[in-house]
Formats: C-alpha cells, structure tokens, sequence
C-alpha cells in the first residue's frame, strides 16, 4: 500500500501535530486531512507562510517547466530521494495544485513558473481557506522547546500563555532550515534532534554569496574584499551576458551562463547561487575557491583574441573594448580590478582573460543572509517515507532536510513535494 491510499481514511480520532507553517509543513497537513486525520499545526511566528511570502515579493517562482530528468538532475546526489517526493507532487502537478486553489499559472522566458498576478499572497490566502475548511487548526506563537517525559508524541511549547505540552499519535517536523531566521527558520531544532540520536549534517548556507579575495602580484592572498574604487562605483550593480565556469572537488566542470550583482564584499545573484554548492565545498576542501569569467560568452577565443590584437591608434584602451568588443565600463572596471597592470600591455593575455577572467573567493556570506541552507537531517536517518528511524512517527519535510537545490522553482517545488509525501507516510505509518 503506497502512502496515501484510501486505506487510511476515516481516521479523524489520531491527533497529528505539524510544527512549522511553511510551505512545507501546509503541504503536510493538507495531506493528512485529506487522508481524514485530525491535523493541528504549529508556528513560533504571528502568522504562517511568512518567507513564502518573501520569495514572492518579486515574483513567486511555483517551479520550473523544463522535463522531468533534467528537473530532478539539479538536486545532485539527492535525485533519487527528491524524485520519490515529486511521484507525490510533481511540477505539473504542482501547477495543476495552484489552478484548483483559483491561481492560474504561466511560464516565463527562462521556463520559470509564476502565477499570472505574480503575487505569493493571493495563492495562500486561498490555501489557507482550504485547510481550515478541512478541519485543520492553526496555533500561533507556539515555539517548540521539544519533548516531554522523553515521548516522540508528547510536544513543548513555549505560548503567550506559557508552557504548554501537547499530545500527537504522530508528528510532522517542517521547522526550516537557518537562513532567514527573522522570518522564523532559527534551526534551534537542531541540537533537540541531535540529542536524541538524529544523523544530522552541518547547516551551512546555500544559494548564497560569497565574499572575494584580491591576490597580490605573486600569487599570494592580499586581502578581503574589493578595492575601495571599485566597491564605491559597482556595489548594487549588475554585470550581465557573462558565463561563470569552476571545478568542483570531485574534478567534475560546471559551467553556466547568466548575470550576477557586486556586492560591497563580494558577489551574489542567480548566476552565483547556482554555483554556490559546489563553490561552497571547494571553499571548505581548499580554503577559496576560483571562479572563471567570460565576458563575451557569445564570442569564440579566436574572433575575441582578432579584435584586441585591431590597433587602437590614438583611442584609450577602455573606448577600443567597447567599440571593437562590446565591453561596457562595468566590464572594462572589473579587469581593472582582477588584473595585473602589465597584461593590459599585452594583447594576447588580455584576449585570454576576457574569456577567462579569474575571480578568487574566500568565504561564503553567513547563512542568515542566505536564500536557503543546506545541511540538516540526513535523509539515511529517515525510512522511505521519511520517518526519523531513531523516533518511530515523528517525520521531517523541507529545507530541514540534508538537500539542496539552485533557485529556479526547484527549491519551493521540492519543499511542497516532501511535505505531501511527509504527510502520506504519517498517514500510512498511523493506518498501519
């Protein structure tokens, strides 16, 4: 019997508690009550969905609509786990998910899903109506402080009205990870999993920048940060049409094409967070990490090496970059930056950096900052339908789940995925 099955319904007398009312947690309960149990969820914050809000500010991004090998390809080692999830909740399932709740759904140029009115809001304000009429119960500024009398069901929390201990026939963790910890991901479940024996991994971040180092002439580390000339003109700035290409620890090349944004330390944006994983495990392995940037992803090393070496006369080098290749002043002041002065004197070397530009980083930005952290429980601590092996019934969904996942919909559409298989196996494992 797979979780699910109608064998589990009529159940309404087990009592399942959901701690976490993000995305992931609402997918788990919605799949409990569906399934005819008696679903409470629990929050630390005023009101639920609150970073699912935040990711829609500029747009909610529900998923991605490119096909399924390459969709699932993109959690690396973890595919085989996250395609499990998605059989339960897959990309056009998902899209299928919004329209039932009133929110149509439409993909943008870059194969991105967003709801026509491209507003977070409006689909969780319908999704909440939903749940609660389907008997599930919300309790806010409910902070979990863990077990009572060492019981996997036997829940405390800290409430407005004091310690309060709740009793659950089964419990769904949906409690995030620890980036944005304003918005209520604080990853203070942690240590109470690792206490009672949890395989946890690190919380690291992820999908997040990372700070430059600026090397000296001889190759050695000279310091953190950009100059101060170049942080005062391209902080806040975005430098587009580039490809971005490293290699990983495990030898493997990684190569894409997209824009990025200067920060005052570093760099950040889509381009560097779909590098961040394994940017993140050379900076560990090694110390920094190097990235290689092309300026002119468009152009061939030959045609860009014929242009540089088209004799500029009496023009500044900058104005016969930008007239003969295109490079902009963003450009022109990053090579500035990244470059010894001498090869600005040699055309062949310059040719060769504008495909291959070196950018040294240090560290990763703190995980507070981060869109999303990696890390958490480790997937081999959880059975198939993700129950905590040391903890019969206690289940975990979302980013508190050792996974990651570049920006795109990937992150949002796995969160959705476990939670709905989280909650099909609460409801098999209480059926059984």
């Amino acid at each position: 019997m797979r979780p699910g099955d109608g064998a589990v319904a009529a159940q309404g007398h087990q009592q399942v508690a959901v701690l976490g009312g993000g995305p992931a947690g609402l997918m788990a309960a919605e799949a409990l009550a569906a399934a005819g149990l008696s679903v409470d969820v629990y929050d630390a914050m005023p009101s639920v969905g609150r970073k699912f809000l935040l990711a829609g500010i500029g747009g909610l991004n529900l998923t991605h609509s490119e096909d399924l090998p390459r969709f699932v390809a993109r959690y690396g080692q973890r595919e085989p786990a996250v395609a499990d999830w998605l059989t339960a909740l897959g990309p056009p399932a998902l899209r299928d998910w919004a329209a039932a709740l009133g929110v149509s759904t439409f993909v943008g140029s870059s194969g991105r899903v967003f709801p026509h009115d491209m507003k977070a809001a409006p689909l969780l304000r319908a999704w909440l109506h939903r749940l609660r009429s389907q008997g599930v119960r919300f309790h806010m500024r409910h902070r979990w402080l863990g077990w009572a009398d060492g019981k996997a069901g036997a829940l405390r929390f800290d409430t407005p009205a004091g310690e309060r201990e709740v009793a659950a026939n089964a419990v769904v963790l949906a409690l995030g990870g620890a980036s944005w910890p304003q918005l209520g991901s604080t990853g203070a479940w942690w240590p109470m999993l690792q206490a009672r024996g949890v395989d946890l991994a690190p919380l690291e971040p992820a999908n997040c920048g990372f700070d430059v180092q600026r090397r000296a002439p001889d190759g050695q580390e000279a310091s953190a940060g950009w100059s101060e000339v170049f942080r005062s003109r391209a902080a806040g700035q975005p430098i587009k049409t580039v490809a971005m290409a490293c290699t990983g620890v495990d030898g493997r090349e990684h190569r894409l094409r997209g824009e990025f944004v200067f920060t005052d330390s570093g760099v950040e944006g889509s381009l560097v967070y779909a590098l961040s994983s394994p940017l993140r495990e050379l900076i560990k392995a090694r110390g920094s990490a190097t990235v290689w940037l092309d300026l002119l992803p468009d152009r061939s090393a030959e045609w860009v090496r014929t242009e540089v070496m088209v004799p500029r006369g009496s023009r500044s080098l900058s104005t016969h970059l930008k007239s003969r290749l295109g490079i902009d002043s963003l450009k022109s002041l990053l090579l500035h930056e990244l470059l010894p002065r001498e090869v600005f004197h040699q055309p062949t070397a310059l040719a060769d950096a504008l495909k291959a530009l070196p950018l040294h980083l240090g560290a990763s930005r703190p995980i507070a900052e981060a869109i999303s952290s990696a890390g958490g429980v480790r997937l081999e601590a959880m059975d198939d339908h993700l129950m905590l092996k040391p903890l019969p019934g206690v289940f975990c969904a979302g980013e508190m789940l050792d996974w990651d996942a570049p920006t795109g919909g990937y992150l949002l559409t796995a969160c959705l995925a476990s939670g709905r298989w989280a909650g099909q196996g609460a409801a098999r494992w209480l059926a059984e």
